[in-house]
């Protein structure tokens, strides 16, 4: 499903983990919040968001697609790519690493926050995940949502996991049109 659409990003923080060498210890991290502004103001913007880290659809097909077409989309005036996850900061990072994530920024909405703002949340008790992101993405350019593509069918425990327009190669196609 295509929509163009003129509303805002909603206005959330996400709880990050940034390397810090000045941390000691084995795991040089901190916490550092994220807001919306932070990451969509004055900036163009992809996010794609998907039901989870790990998971087949996920690890083989989507964040691999936006991963090796960064380049193109930063050519065609994208200034950032974001995959965004209903999971914690520990586990996107360590998707990141299993997934040698070099360009693409992993956000984690580990309580969901900004998929339910988003309407995207959705119940995936059926294959034992909870809530979860609908799988879609979106161009936003300074805050403003200028165009989403969600899967069909959105709807708590769906039988299915719809990956037909929230790819990479969707979202090039419309950059290139646009």
């Amino acid at each position: 499903m295509s929509n163009t659409i003129t509303a805002t990003v909603p206005q959330v923080v996400f709880k990050t983990r940034v390397r810090d060498e000045s941390v000691e210890g084995p795991n040089p991290f901190r916490w550092q919040d994220v807001s919306t502004d932070d990451i969509f103001k004055g900036k163009k913007v992809i996010i794609f968001a998907l039901p989870g880290a790990f998971t087949p659809t996920c690890s083989s097909t989507h964040l691999p697609g936006f991963e090796d077409n960064y380049d193109e989309f930063k050519s065609l005036g994208v200034d950032e790519v974001y995959c965004l996850s209903v999971n914690d900061a520990f586990t996107m990072f360590q998707w990141g690493i299993h997934q040698g994530v070099k360009n693409v920024k992993l956000l984690p909405d580990g309580s969901g926050t900004f998929s339910r703002l988003m309407g995207m949340l959705v119940n995936k008790d059926n294959v034992g995940f909870g809530l979860r992101s609908w799988r879609y993405s979106m161009l936003v350019e300074d805050g403003v949502i200028k165009q989403v593509f969600a899967e069909e069918g959105k709807c708590d425990n769906c039988p299915t996991d719809p990956f037909e327009v929230s790819d990479a190669d969707t979202m090039l196609n419309y950059l290139k049109s646009a």
